[in-house]
Formats: C-alpha cells, structure tokens, sequence
C-alpha cells in the first residue's frame, strides 16, 4: 500500500458512525462560534502583545504599527478560516486537519499533521497554562494582597536565569522542588470538566466569552479616555521588518479558531454552523484585537512596556494611574480568557487522539467513548496528564513559539488540501465553497508562509526534529496498524 493513499471521504463518514465511537452531536452554530472565541481571545492579546510591540527577543519593535501586524495575520487567518470552513462543513469529523489530510493527501501526510497538532493544541495548551498561572498570581497580589511562592509558580529553568537563590527553596534531598502548581491544577481541573461532557464543557465556555468581552470592552474604554496621538509617533520603529515579526509573535493570539474544527462531530448541522463558527469567531476576535492594541499603543509609549511585556495591559492601566479597581477587573479577565483558551484547546487535542486512534495509527485504547458521558475520555485524561507535566517544567517562550511553528505548517496543508480535493473530487457537492477559485487557497499558503519566515532559527529546528520523532513512530507503530492497510490486506486474503 503506498504511503500517500488517500481514506476517502465516504469511508470517513462510515467510520464515523460506528457502534462504540460515535459522539453525540448536541452544539448549534453559537455554541461553535462561542468555542472560536473562547479558543481565540487569551495568552495572545494579554500577554503576546507586549512582546511583539517592544520586540523584545528580535529587537524589531512593531510599536504601534502592531495594529498593521495584526490585520497582516488576520489575513493570513481568513484566506486559512474560509478553508477550513470548507472542509470542515464537507468532512464534519472531530480529527480536524488530521481527517482532512487523509481525504487529500494520503496517510504518511495525515499522520505528519496530526503529530504537528499536538505542537498547536497540547503544546500550545502548555503555554498558555504557564501563563494563566502568572495572571492568576498578579489577580491574587492586586485584589487581596497575596502572593503564590516563586518556587511554586515557576518552572526551574526560568526560576534560574532570573538569578532567584535555589537554597531559599524546599529541597528533596539535592533536588530543589521548583514546579508551576497553579498551571497544574488548572489543567486537571479543566480536564475532569471535559470528561464529564462537551455540552457542559460548551455553557462553561459561553459564560466565561461574556466575561472576558465585557472586560476587554472596558479596558478599550479606559485606553481611549487616556489616548494621546504623541504615543504613536513613531508609528512604525522597526519598519516593515517589525511588522513581519509582530505578525509572526501575534499569530499565537489568532491561533484557535481552526479548534471550531474538532468539535464538527458534536454539531448538530456541521454545514452550516462549522462555517458560521469558524469564520464568525475570526472575525468578531478580529475587531476586538485591533481595538485593545489601538487603546493600548494610543495611552502609553510602547517603549514603556519594555519591563513588563508579561502582561501589558495591566502595565497600560499602571502607566495612566487608573483605578485599583479597574486594573484587579482586567486582572481577572485574563485568567478568565485564558481559562477559556484552555478549555477549549483541552477539548480539540483529545479529540485528534480519538480519530488517530479509530484510524488505527495510535492503539484502539485511545479511540474509548465514555458509556455515560459520550466523550473520548481516555485521550482527554492522557492529554491532561501530559498538559499538566509540561505546564509545570517548561518554559513559555520556547513552548509559545513552536505552538506558532506547528499551527501555521497545519495551515499551509488545510489550504493545499482543498486545492487537491478540488481537483480529485470536483463533482462532489460542498456545503460551503470558500470563494476565490484557487486564489484562496494560494493566498492562505503564501500568507502562512512568509509568516513561518518571521520566527527564529532555533524554532525551526525543533520542529523538525518533532516531526521527526513522529515520523519514527509512525514507522513503528502506525504503518502497521493502520485500518487502510489492514483493511487492504483481509481484503487480498479473501480474494485469495
């Protein structure tokens, strides 16, 4: 069996309904277009932001242009959305970009890109518990006066280089106890939520939206009551260079509408509400961003983020001498948005496992549906585990950046996927057609591309060498296993 055969979409389908793995299909089109939102607005605008407007690790400060860098990426996100939302409402099936590149492109390419979503969604997940942790922390210093212990909100690495004294910590005979307590209690907290229900799990992310909007809304009020134009000159500090850069820093802040897709199994009409979701929440997070970021650039010189680019608004709010109260409201929006992102991204990462796993390439234990509850959870409960030890020992840049890396290599092949299925599959009819001929497609994948060109070398390399772990696995495990190759092989048996 060649490496590139492709499942088609009709088998998809079939497989889908069987006795044992099939999901229950309870969410409408705002409960998807809620849980894009909920994925989308996070760690990027409160934390992302700061970074990539002071341009602290490339030294190309975006400054206030930032709000170009971010209508550069959301672009890039909309050609990427409008093929989504394609495939999506075509093949409504949980395995997201996985499931699409097994219709289109083969099995060794779907096995690339479902390893390469654990960057996005796991990994991801990662760094966005590292940094709920922190707001969490600066949410209980500004309301009540308290602190969580530095050796119990950082990892060991970042607990060293800031030069904190390791013999102020306990030790377990020479081992410091170094680890990020709150960013696993949240992740496992979330992930016995989502054991229980995806409806559930769907009206817990719906108020925690509300919340968060309502907080961002009165920042952007406050931003604009103190705006002076002196703050954007220069506009642009770093040139078109620093441009390009903050887009490729702020993608992690776009990165979660393509999550809508995970859930096109639990949709009671994926053709229609997989495309009202995914573009719905592209655009709706859209305007908010460039909102924040012209109320943040407008009421400070971005040069003053420079010592505090962790969390920027609340710098923002610091620098005008706004109310205590205001700041301890943004404070909270963010753990609340950040709980949101993390949500949503422990709901899709389990339910790429399950479709990997019904297709034979990860073992059939993780394919398990929940007799009661009717989700998948065994992969949910690993990917806590594995979410959870990671939040606790890494660090957030490194995890930020190769999330960044995985999800827009994920984009290029969900664009090149619905150019070959175009031309496979014409006369198959589509729910939903992104418009533009192949233009939209094409566009997706340069847009992607020229964003890949803005992260560091180092970054790079440890994508590659992701992948090519996964590729050893495959090999061991995956080929052989595979249901198309050993549905090929009892087929050949019994024609013999």
């Amino acid at each position: 069996m060649s490496l590139f055969k492709i499942k088609s979409v009709d088998e998809i389908m079939a497989e889908s309904g069987e006795k044992g793995h099939k999901l229950a299909r309870v969410l409408g089109a705002f409960d998807v277009t809620m849980i894009g939102i909920g994925a989308i607005i996070g760690a990027g605008i409160f934390a992302m932001v700061g970074e990539a407007a002071v341009g602290a690790s490339s030294g190309y400060p975006a400054g206030p242009a930032l709000i170009v860098s971010f209508i550069l990426t959301a672009i890039a996100c909309g050609f990427t959305a409008l093929c989504y939302a394609e495939l999506a409402a075509l093949v409504p099936i949980s395995g997201s970009a996985y499931t699409y590149a097994y219709a289109t492109m083969g099995e060794i390419v779907a096995w690339i890109i479902g390893w390469d979503l654990i960057i996005e969604y796991a990994i991801g997940n990662v760094a966005v518990a590292i940094s709920w942790s922190g707001y969490f922390n600066d949410l209980l210093r500004s309301a009540f006066g308290v602190s969580i212990p530095l050796w119990l909100r950082l990892d060991y690495r970042t607990f060293v280089q800031k030069g904190f004294d390791l013999a102020s910590v306990p030790h377990l005979g020479p081992v410091p106890v170094i680890f990020d307590l709150p960013a696993v209690l949240i992740v496992l907290a979330l992930t016995a939520l989502l054991v229980v229900g995806v409806r559930k799990s769907s009206r817990f992310n719906d108020f925690l939206v509300v919340l968060k909007l309502a907080v961002l809304a009165l920042f952007v009020g406050v931003g604009f009551y103190y705006f002076k134009a002196s703050n954007w000159v220069p506009f642009a500090p770093g040139g078109w260079k620093g441009i390009q850069v903050g887009a490729a820093t702020i993608f992690f802040a776009y990165i979660g509408f393509d999550a809508v897709s995970t859930v096109a199994e639990e949709t009671r009409d994926p053709k229609r509400d997989m495309p009202i979701g995914i573009i719905g929440s592209l655009i709706i997070c859209t305007l908010v961003y460039i909102l924040v970021t012209v109320a943040l650039t407008g009421m400070m010189p971005f040069m003053e983020l420079r010592d505090k680019i962790a969390e920027p608004l609340v710098a923002g709010l610091d620098y005008n001498h706004a109310a205590r109260w205001i700041i301890v409201l943004v404070s909270l929006g963010s753990v609340i948005a950040h709980t949101a992102v993390l949500l949503v991204f422990q709901m899709g990462q389990p339910r790429i496992f399950f479709s990997m796993s019904r297709d034979g390439l990860l073992p059939k234990y993780f394919a398990r549906v929940h007799s009661k509850f009717k989700t998948p959870y065994v992969t949910t409960v690993w990917t806590g585990v594995f979410v959870a030890v990671l939040a606790a020992l890494c660090n957030i840049d490194e995890m930020a950046n190769l999330c960044n890396i995985g999800t827009l290599f994920a984009f290029v092949l969900v664009c090149l996927g619905v150019v070959i299925l175009r031309v496979k599959d014409p006369d198959r009819p589509r729910p939903f057609r992104a418009p533009g001929g192949y233009a939209t497609p094409a566009l997706g994948i340069l847009f992607c591309l020229y964003l890949m060109l803005g992260l560091d070398r180092i970054t790079w390399w440890r994508f590659f060498i992701w992948l090519a772990v996964g590729l050893v696995i495959y090999f061991m495990y995956g080929y052989k296993n595979s249901r198309l190759r050993t549905g090929d092989l009892l087929l050949q048996k019994a024609e013999n």
